[in-house]
């Protein structure tokens, strides 16, 4: 069986560099705190989030009627429904489309419902050419890269990387690095693939039970070039995207665009009510282990999610060690309790890249509450013998300790007393993995029991 990189040693791979761990941490911060001031102007922020995921709540609880009515609508404004179990069905559904239609060249907008299911390389594979039209994902396209971040694909990368990218791929001039000129590039390379362009696949960010519509959210306006110019147009969506009655759409846009960038509302707010004049529109719509995590009790709550990042933005964890130490198609908090769900023995390890510290829980629009969630994967993980045999040990031993107070009176005047005189490589080796990115703090003098003896003596 081939080694699954884990978490750790991804990680170790990014905050190598200590720069670009600084830098990243600090880009990713940024946006968190434009987030909290889009927030903190709303007095009526923590309702919206409440009535939120009141909606996502009621959704999930009645999807299958929901699917269906969406179904019938959809097909009565003219669009066409597929409905696809798994990643496999959803590849051959797409490529099906497209080969009717004698497709070639395919332009696509972000989505990361696509990327779940690994459609470029399956298309690639069949003679299609499929261009990602998002500055971001176009970045990482050109490197061969998937995204590392679900709304800012590129954040990892800095602007002279990208330099080097345009460079290799478009033939801008060596060592440019002015924001500008790339931007002016990418459009003016983008703008020849859409006009040349044979059909447009979109994600989805919301589709309306109601009305049978989709609902597109962008900053650069490529979702809407990309299914206008081409006369079709294939909008591949999750099954948990739906909200019940379009008066509930505005809830969602208002806490969608503040969580993700701090925007009051996206740039392009698209909706698509069946195809245009002459055209054809195709709604794929993917489970894909979906119904299974809905009848999780513990865990469906994830479904509830917009896809907003906010986690991910401000997840210490995620901040510090870069979205490819997920190795995961989502990464961050959000990932975290996905993957498992997913494939336990794969993602066994990710539930672990957290401090529990609930920020992410704290700041998700639709109140998910991840950090009971990644703590629910732990114990899961441990019941089925998953984490390797040192960890599991020495966990064991740690609860032998802690509760056995003469072990644990022990333990801390072993430590004081030896800790401070121990040469530095008997703590700090390969060995030890613990002590690659710590320092045992400074050891104090007496324990708390002692110094409370000698107060209630006084």
């Amino acid at each position: 069986m081939s080694h699954i990189a884990r978490h750790p040693e991804l990680a170790a791979q990014f905050v190598s560099d200590g720069a670009r761990t600084e830098w990243h941490d600090q880009a990713l911060w940024f946006v968190r705190k434009k987030r909290d001031q889009m927030a903190h102007a709303l007095p009526e922020w923590e309702l919206l989030r409440e009535k939120a995921s009141q909606i996502k709540h009621h959704t999930m609880s009645h999807l299958d009627q929901y699917l269906l009515q969406f179904e019938t609508k959809a097909i009565e404004r003219g669009a066409q429904i597929h409905w696809a179990r798994n990643a496999e069905e959803h590849n051959t559904i797409v490529l099906g489309i497209l080969q009717e239609h004698h497709v070639t060249r395919l332009v696509k907008s972000k989505s990361m419902l696509t990327e779940e299911c690994h459609l470029n390389p399956f298309l690639e594979r069949h003679g299609i050419e499929v261009v990602d039209t998002d500055l971001g994902e176009r970045i990482v396209q050109l490197k061969g890269e998937p995204p590392s971040h679900i709304v800012l694909p590129a954040i990892h990368l800095k602007k002279e990387e990208v330099g080097v990218v345009f460079h290799q791929h478009l033939g801008t001039d060596q060592g440019a690095s002015d924001p500008n000129y790339l931007t002016e590039a990418a459009r003016k390379h983008l703008r020849e693939k859409f006009m040349a362009a044979q059909a447009g696949l979109s994600g989805v960010n919301f589709a309306v039970a109601e009305t049978g519509g989709v609902v597109v959210c962008t900053n650069e306006g490529n979702a809407d070039l990309g299914t206008s110019l081409p006369p079709l147009h294939i909008a591949c969506m999750g099954i948990e995207k739906l909200v019940p009655r379009l008066e509930d759409l505005g809830l969602f846009l208002r806490l969608l665009a503040r969580s993700a960038t701090g925007q009051p509302i996206t740039s392009y707010t698209s909706h698509f009510h069946g195809p245009r004049p002459g055209g054809e529109l195709h709604i794929v719509l993917v489970d894909n282990g979906r119904s299974d995590l809905l009848g999780d009790p513990s865990h469906r709550r994830s479904l509830h999610c917009i896809r907003c990042g906010a986690c991910i933005n401000t997840c210490p964890v995620y901040r510090r060690s870069g979205g490819y130490s997920y190795h995961a198609t989502i990464p961050g908090p959000i990932g975290s309790t996905l993957g498992p769900s997913r494939n336990m023995q794969d993602y066994y390890d990710l539930p672990y890249a957290c401090s529990l510290c609930g920020s992410c829980t704290d700041i998700c629009p639709v109140q998910i509450n991840l950090d009971e969630q990644l703590l629910g994967w732990r114990h899961r993980i441990v019941a089925h013998r998953l984490l390797p045999w040192r960890k599991r040990l020495l966990m064991k031993l740690l609860s032998w300790t802690f509760r056995n107070t003469w072990m644990y009176v022990l333990a801390g005047k072993v430590a004081r007393w030896t800790v401070p005189w121990m040469p530095r490589f008997l703590i700090y080796n390969p060995l030890n993995a613990w002590g690659k990115g710590r320092e045992i703090p400074r050891m104090p003098k007496h324990s708390f029991r002692e110094m409370y003896r000698k107060r209630i003596r006084k």
